[in-house]
């Protein structure tokens, strides 16, 4: 099979046409017609509707391969020259938000100090999201919320993280002060929570139902920062980690209480199963260990694996 074929099909699902492929690629229209002809005709599928220009679902999983196939020629490229001279290339890096904002700077100071010649590329998403990315090959490694249960995927520990709940003024937690809660406590009230299906989420709720509580939502919201943000506002409590409160944030007119039996948040850095960490991908997770043991020391509530 040549890679051509390949490039020439993901050209065409990038850009929509034909001409605007050829374009992208620096060829002509018939160049990719044949191709993708030629791609069709060895796999024994049709992969791009013509009619729409958009690919089949046949063509979105020979997609998928491919671009697993292009990021693993990147990485064989950045491997042979790092045997050769030092460590270069490019790494793509995805984060949540929440560390992303108090691990990145270090991070990316001390590996432009041990690696001058590897480029990193971040991306600030959610867990879902930036699994989807690393299976498809998008990103090289990712830090996500843990557990992550996902076949194509191998995660290792990275830090824990205590829980904390905002509490607005006003409201009737925050009357308490900043102390230990208990689920029975909170209970009573509606809370600002993630998503169901979130690890987060899956971790609150298992530890309030060992108690036999079950936590009511008043809204239930795909981002950490985004949560913090509505509690520090006033909307509602929130139960977020506890680095959700900047340093840099003035003491507002809410509380900070602690929950009783909450175990802590965990973080790990996901990578592929399959295939290998390319040089400068494998120096990136060196250095995002190193730094995550450092910095580990000087933030309260957080404890590096």
């Amino acid at each position: 099979m040549d890679l051509k074929y390949l490039d020439a099909l993901a050209a065409v699902a990038a850009h929509g046409r034909f001409s605007a492929a050829a374009r992208a690629l620096h060829t002509v229209q018939s160049n990719v017609s044949s191709h993708i002809a030629k791609l069709e005709e060895e796999l024994g599928a049709v992969l791009v509707d013509r009619a729409v220009g958009s690919l089949t679902p046949e063509g979105e999983v020979v997609l998928a391969r491919t671009k697993r196939i292009n990021g693993e020629i990147a990485s064989m490229r950045a491997d042979v020259a790092s045997m050769t001279s030092h460590v270069t290339g490019d790494v793509h890096l995805g984060i949540i938000g929440t560390p992303g904002r108090w691990l990145l700077p270090p991070f990316l100071d001390e590996l432009r100090r041990r690696h001058r010649d590897v480029n990193a590329t971040v991306l600030d998403s959610t867990t879902l999201a930036l699994t989807r990315l690393l299976e498809g090959g998008e990103l090289d490694l990712a830090v996500v919320n843990a557990p992550v249960d996902h076949e194509e995927l191998v995660t290792t520990a990275l830090f824990t993280e205590e829980f904390v709940v905002i509490a607005p003024a006003g409201h009737a937690l925050a009357v308490l002060g900043d102390r230990e809660v208990h689920f029975s406590e909170l209970e009573q009230h509606e809370l600002l929570l993630g998503p169901p299906e979130s690890a987060m989420r899956t971790l609150i709720d298992s530890a309030a139902a060992r108690h036999g509580i079950t936590l009511r939502t008043l809204a239930q919201l795909d981002g950490i920062r985004l949560t913090a943000t509505l509690a520090f506002q006033g909307y509602g409590p929130a139960i977020v980690p506890i680095t959700s409160i900047p340093v840099w944030t003035d003491r507002g007119d809410w509380s900070v209480l602690t929950v009783a039996d909450l175990p802590p948040r965990q973080v790990a850095l996901a990578i592929r199963r399959r295939g290998m960490l390319s040089a400068p991908a494998a120096a990136a997770r060196d250095v995002l260990r190193i730094v995550m043991r450092s910095v580990s020391r000087r933030i309260p509530g957080i404890t590096a694996a």
